[in-house]
């Protein structure tokens, strides 16, 4: 998808600036956000490539103006409404009710959750879906590659300063759910992963250093041999 999100290799945003001691969470509504998240996609009621799609779709100015906590509720707020766990207009209306009463006790005493029943909603670290495929791979490492030119309505893991740019094969991961059809709700569709390396040169130009490479973790239909 070809939208605010994909900025990578951009200029004219400025210098990344650390707030204070770089806490991951400023407010109280963002630790509730990632924890409806987690839960969420813990759940089954959406997957992470959907979460992503969802957060791409934000409007353009909307989302550069927005806070990564802002993006992740925009987005949780999509899906549960496509999902069908809330109805169009509800998370609004509530909001609504709630306006200027920041302060107000929005759990009721016995609604929390024991953090030993949040283990099972939020692991430390979840694996990757298992999946296999019945073809071999299509590239192996040293063989060189160069990505195709898309122009994708829907979510892609292919960055745009990365389109037809050539690269080597640097390793196999094996078989991975393919993104862009996960995202669609189109199943896991599973294609080979790998790890390909650009020269700084290759992606952005002569001014780049040549010592300097980027390597991206690309999917098999991505490429094309060179």
């Amino acid at each position: 998808m070809n939208g605010a999100h994909d900025l990578g290799g951009a200029h004219g945003f400025g210098p990344v600036i650390r707030e204070g001691n770089d806490e991951a969470h400023h407010a109280a509504w963002e630790k509730r956000a990632q924890a409806i998240g987690y839960v969420m996609t813990r759940a089954g009621v959406y997957n992470i490539d959907e979460f992503r799609f969802a957060r791409e779709s934000m409007p353009p100015a909307h989302y550069l103006a927005a806070r990564y906590f802002e993006r992740t509720l925009f987005a949780i707020e999509k899906k549960l409404v496509e999902k069908g766990i809330v109805a169009t207009g509800e998370v609004s209306a509530r909001a609504r009710e709630l306006a200027g009463a920041a302060d107000k006790v929005l759990r009721q005493p016995g609604e929390t959750m024991p953090s030993h029943q949040l283990q099972r909603f939020l692991p430390l670290r979840r694996a990757l879906p298992r999946v296999s495929l019945d073809t071999p791979p299509r590239f192996a490492p040293g063989d060189g590659v160069v990505t195709r030119k898309l122009n994708p309505q829907g979510h892609t893991r292919l960055p745009r300063y990365a389109r037809g740019r050539h690269g080597v094969i640097d390793r196999l991961h094996g078989p991975q759910v393919f993104p862009d059809a996960s995202a669609r709700g189109l199943g896991r569709q599973p294609e080979y992963l790998y790890s390909v390396r650009f020269t700084a040169r290759e992606l952005w130009g002569e001014d780049s250093d040549p010592n300097s490479a980027v390597h991206l973790d690309l999917w098999e239909s991505y490429l094309e041999p060179l």
